[in-house]
């Protein structure tokens, strides 16, 4: 409808994110014309983290609308495995300036609220597609796209000497040998949970469990767990939406990520290289907000990149050796409390 000079081949056009624009396109740069006009006209508001986290999450996580779900069998063609981090990508893809003309027009989430309520609804929508009968399922075998994939694509070795890296999961009561769902976000959103909605934090982990037991039995109980699960995500989401994130409690998130009880379930690559997104994320949110000096957050660099290095090739992956990656970054994170 723009003309013969559009093409959908040349990538992804401005209204997958802003939502459809007739109704709003030639007036909302217009003199007196506010951004609530333009959102009452659809435009989509993205500067409120749910909106954005759900639009995000429809291509780079799945959806239920047709072409959206990413199956295993896509990835085995090639396609990367499913990872989100809302204000990273957010980061990533930004394609205008946060100042003072930005501000004047509309809120700018912090990216605390943004990593928080990212994490909370990729699990929930994780979960609802997997309780969905089109997806959750392929014949007799689960759909793998929920599961963590280097549980089975570990390295295979002729050495009479080789040994299996999977160690236990505290997090995870499941049995020896049964693929486990990918809980990257579940951990992310604990450590978040605990200190900004304790109350709800127990409900989420005992719920967490369930889950993870559930898988180990049949598939009608399984999806009533994750049904629970999700519900306690998607209270996790709207109570991180509507919460200011002061230093303390975002240095006491920080320290949950990289503490020793939460490294206990960093058992598997996905979870790792998770967490060294949420240090990187949650860092540059305290610096950019002038809550942790430039130069200390400078000098935590060197930690941080042998985390990336660690989680760089999930071929080589250790757990292990990981924790003992992130414990100096927790040693640091505990001066600057």
């Amino acid at each position: 409808m723009r003309g013969e000079s559009f093409q959908r081949s040349d990538g992804v056009g401005c209204e997958a994110c802003h939502g459809g624009s007739g109704g709003w396109l030639a007036s909302h740069y217009a003199a007196g014309v506010k951004h609530s006009d333009s959102v009452a006209r659809g435009m989509i508001p993205l500067e409120d983290a749910k909106a954005r986290a759900g639009v995000c999450l429809d291509c780079h996580f799945g959806g239920s609308a047709k072409g959206q779900f990413v199956t295993h069998e896509i990835m085995s063609a090639g396609h990367p495995r499913i990872a989100f981090e809302l204000d990273l990508f957010s980061t990533l893809q930004k394609h205008y300036d946060l100042g003072e003309n930005y501000a004047g027009r509309k809120p700018i989430p912090s990216g605390v609220k943004l990593w928080a309520v990212g994490q909370a609804m990729a699990l929930e929508r994780s979960l609802t597609l997997f309780g969905d009968s089109r997806h959750g399922q392929e014949g007799a075998f689960p759909e793998f796209y929920f599961f963590d994939c280097h549980s089975c694509h570990r390295a295979i070795s002729d050495d009479p000497k080789a040994r299996p890296t999977a160690i236990v999961n505290p997090g995870r009561p499941i049995l020896g040998g049964m693929p486990p769902y990918n809980d990257e976000n579940m951990i992310m959103l604990s450590a978040a949970a605990k200190v900004t909605a304790p109350k709800l934090a127990s409900t989420f982990e005992a719920n967490s469990r369930a889950f993870h037991k559930a898988l180990t039995t049949d598939r009608a109980a399984a999806v009533r767990a994750g049904a629970q699960l999700a519900g306690s995500a998607k209270a996790l989401s709207t109570t991180f939406s509507s919460h200011d994130f002061t230093r303390d409690e975002t240095l006491a998130i920080l320290g949950q990520v990289v503490g020793n009880a939460q490294a206990e379930r960093y058992t598997d690559y996905t979870g790792s290289a998770q967490s060294v997104m949420a240090i990187d994320t949650l860092l540059n949110a305290l610096v950019t907000a002038g809550q942790v000096d430039r130069a200390k957050a400078a000098a935590m660099r060197p930690d941080i990149d042998r985390a990336y290095r660690a989680v760089s090739d999930p071929n080589a992956y250790r757990p292990a050796e990981f924790r003992g990656s992130i414990s100096r970054i927790a040693a640091t994170v505990r001066a600057l409390r």
